[in-house]
């Protein structure tokens, strides 16, 4: 399963931690009210270590304070410098409102 987030294929989105691999990447916080719905981005970031980084993650109130409905995550398995990368085109591209730094 995939999804589009920018011009970039990532993995998911997963509603369980456990399904993320725990690699070097970007990954990205959606929501969506219903099935039928197209999902919003909330949050990007990019680790070393993304199932640790996320499940552990000091923004998680956040995350759920702005969730529409269902919350999951996706990610894109990339080297160090890819994700720094990508993580900034695409919180300039979406502008997450968790995470403003």
């Amino acid at each position: 399963m995939s999804i589009t987030i920018g011009n970039y294929s990532f993995e998911g989105p997963f509603g369980n931690i456990a399904d993320l691999r725990n690699n070097s990447g970007v990954y990205a916080i959606v929501s969506r009210r219903t099935n039928a719905d197209r999902y919003t981005v909330i949050d990007i970031g990019e680790a070393g270590w993304i199932q640790d980084r996320v499940a552990n993650h000091d923004r998680r109130d956040q995350w759920g304070r702005n969730n529409h409905g269902t919350l999951a995550v996706a990610a894109l398995y990339c080297d160090e410098a890819a994700r720094m990368r990508i993580e900034r085109e695409l919180r300039a591209q979406f502008n997450p409102v968790c995470g403003v730094r």
